[in-house]
C-alpha cells in the first residue's frame, strides 16, 4: 500500500483536532498514515473523542509539550517546524511518496530563525525543486499563483515573464494529470491591472509582460490563453470555458477559490519531486480547542495526494 506522511502543523492549532476527527475516514483508506508530531497529544485528544488509532496509521513521536489549544508558544513553533523538517528527510529517502501538511503559522519559521514565508517556500527548497507554484483544486475552480505572500506593492515589480511561463507549464502538467481528456484543455491567464490594462491606458504590464509570455507558453504548446480582466475570468471559468487560472497575486485568486471552496479545496505544490497537498485555511487558533474544525478540506488533500501519487 502506499505510504502517506501527515505533519500535524502547529499543535497549538486546529491540526490535531481536524487530524483525530479524521481518524475514521483515514481507516477506511487503502493507505498507510505516517503521522509527524506529539504522540501524547493525539492520542490524548483520540480517547477525548472516544475514537481509536487506526490500524493503517504510525506515528512517528518528536515532542512532547503540553499545549493549551489557541495559545502558540516557542515550543510549539519548534514543534511544527521538526515535524515537516523530519518529513522531508522520509521524503528524500523514498519512505513516504506524499505528503499532506496541517497549518503552522509563518510565525513558526521566524521563531525557528528560518526565512521562508510559508510551507511551500520551504518544502520547495529542502526538496531540491528546480521550479515549483503554489497552486489550489476545488471540482469547480482550480487556480495557481504567479506570485505568492507579497505586498500588493511589490507585486508589478516581481513580474517574471520567465516565472509565469514555469507556473503555466507545472498548471499544464498538473492538469495532464487529473483531466481524462488532454485535448481541450484550456488555461487563462488573469490581467494585473482594472480590464487587463484597457490596451495600455490603465497599465502597461499586460502589453509588455503578460501578452508575451502567452505568446510563448503557445509556440511551447502549452494551452495558455489572455490575459482576460479578473474580474470576469473566473465567472467565465466557472461555466466552463477555462480549465485552470493563473492569477497575478494571492487574493486575486484566492478570494474567488475560496468563496467557491473554502470547506473543500486543496492547496497543492506544483513541481516538488514528492506529491505534497494541505488544507486552505490556517492554524486557526481563535477555534483550537473548542470540537468545531471542520476536517473537510484536510479529508480532500489526502483524497487528492493518494490519487495523484499514482501519477506522479
Amino acid at each position: 500500500m502506499l505510504n502517506l506522511g501527515i505533519t500535524l502543523g502547529d499543535p497549538a492549532g486546529v491540526g490535531p483536532e481536524i487530524l483525530v476527527k479524521s481518524f475514521p475516514f483515514l481507516e477506511k483508506l487503502r493507505a498507510n498514515f505516517v503521522i509527524f508530531g506529539d504522540l501524547a497529544l493525539i492520542k490524548g485528544l483520540a480517547k477525548s473523542y472516544q475514537l481509536k488509532l487506526p490500524s493503517n496509521l504510525n506515528i512517528i513521536n518528536l515532542s512532547k509539550i503540553k499545549i493549551i489549544p489557541g495559545q502558540p508558544t516557542e515550543e510549539s513553533h519548534l514543534a511544527a517546524v521538526k515535524y515537516i523538517e523530519t518529513a522531508i528527510e522520509k521524503s528524500l529517502k523514498g519512505e513516504i511518496r506524499g505528503l499532506v501538511t496541517l497549518p503552522l503559522s509563518k510565525e513558526s519559521f521566524k521563531v525557528s530563525g528560518l526565512p521562508y514565508r510559508g510551507h511551500t517556500e520551504f518544502l520547495a527548497e529542502k526538496l531540491r525543486a528546480k521550479s515549483f507554484c503554489m497552486s489550489f483544486y476545488g471540482k469547480r475552480l482550480k487556480v495557481s499563483l504567479a506570485t505568492t505572500h507579497l505586498p500588493l506593492k511589490k507585486v508589478s515589480e516581481a513580474l517574471n515573464p520567465e516565472r509565469i511561463l514555469e507556473i503555466a507549464k507545472l498548471s499544464y502538467d498538473f492538469l495532464k494529470k487529473i483531466k481524462r481528456s488532454h485535448e481541450y484543455i484550456k488555461i487563462a491567464l488573469c490581467g494585473i491591472n482594472p480590464h487587463a490594462g484597457e490596451g495600455g491606458l490603465l497599465g502597461g504590464e499586460e502589453k509588455e509582460i503578460l501578452v508575451p509570455v502567452v505568446s510563448r507558453a503557445k509556440e511551447e504548446g502549452i494551452p495558455l490563453y489572455g490575459p482576460y480582466p479578473a474580474d470576469s475570468l473566473f465567472y467565465w471559468a466557472l461555466k466552463g470555458s477555462f480549465d485552470y487560472i493563473i492569477a497575478i497575486y494571492h487574493d486575486q485568486g484566492l478570494v474567488p477559490f475560496k468563496m467557491l471552496h473554502f470547506k473543500d479545496g486543496v492547496n497543492v505544490t506544483l513541481g516538488l519531486p514528492v506529491v505534497r497537498t494541505s488544507p486552505v485555511h490556517g492554524t486557526a487558533y481563535d477555534i483550537a480547542g473548542k470540537g468545531i474544525a471542520d476536517p473537510t478540506s484536510f479529508q480532500a488533500s489526502v483524497n487528492l495526494a493518494l490519487r495523484l501519487i499514482k501519477k506522479w
